[in-house]
């Protein structure tokens, strides 16, 4: 069994443009992943031959607010529409719109049980969208301790139990594994209660968030709790480079590549 490895664009080969950052994943042998395509070129995107397998999907909007839920699902069109033309077939989405530096735009103290049944809502319409134009949205985890203080159903837990509830194949979990070590650890055992539900795996050493092997996570014991479960899907590295972006790769490759 193989994983499709993937690199996420924003945050490797910094010192380069952006597009030459997408041609260099590629030629390394990468699919390639982006965040906010709103000031992005999809027609030059696609003429680089990288193949996309992960994007931002909404712009502004939240899963909890009327408001912010009819705003979410007016840019999940409109973001449909930019990932059709770069032929990637998965979208993400979070428990809120996020902000500079990752910080809520419309931060949350507590989540009531109010807020539960409307982020099911929401998440139900989002997915009847995606079937309706072909698409997967992956509703991802966030830690709230370091990274993203005030994101409501942030914990992998979290996620997963919207997912489970929503119960549509177009939409899935993105377990981002960097969020849920700092978040709730136990990583075995979350792969394995999340996998009948993963429609993608992100990956980032702890602490630091750079590539696997800088940190504290035994990312070749994960790769196999993956591969034991079942999931031949996406594996992506949202991870800053510890140094040459070339090398992290690399090392990000080593560790999910099966023996």
């Amino acid at each position: 069994m193989t994983f499709t490895l993937a690199v996420c664009s924003e945050m490797v080969h910094l010192e380069l443009p952006h597009l030459e950052r997408v041609r260099r994943i590629h030629e390394a042998g990468f699919a390639v992943e982006i965040w906010d395509w709103t000031a992005k070129d999809a027609d030059a995107l696609a003429a680089t031959g990288a193949r996309f397998t992960s994007m931002t999907g909404y712009v502004t909007g939240d899963l909890i607010t009327p408001d912010g839920a009819d705003d979410l699902l007016r840019t999940a069109a409109e973001s449909i529409a930019f990932a059709a033309r770069i032929a990637c077939p998965s979208l993400n989405v979070h428990g809120t719109g996020l902000g500079e530096g990752g910080i809520p735009v419309r931060p949350v103290e507590v989540v009531t049980g109010d807020m539960w049944l409307a982020a099911v809502r929401t998440l139900e319409r989002l997915a009847a969208l995606a079937e309706q134009e072909g698409v997967t949205y992956v509703l991802e985890n966030l830690n709230t301790a370091v990274d993203h203080p005030g994101t409501p159903f942030g914990r992998a837990a979290d996620t997963l139990a919207l997912v489970r509830a929503v119960g549509s194949p177009n939409l899935r979990m993105n377990l981002d594994l960097y969020h849920a070590q700092i978040g709730e650890g136990n990583l075995a055992d979350l792969v394995r209660d999340a996998a009948p539900y993963l429609g993608e795996v992100q990956v980032a050493d702890v602490p630091g968030r750079r590539e696997p092997g800088t940190g504290e996570v035994r990312w070749p014991y994960v790769a196999r709790v993956l591969a034991d479960v079942g999931y031949a899907g996406v594996v992506a590295m949202e991870a800053w480079a510890s140094g040459d972006s070339d090398v992290a790769m690399e090392r990000f490759r080593e560790a999910f590549t099966l023996d």
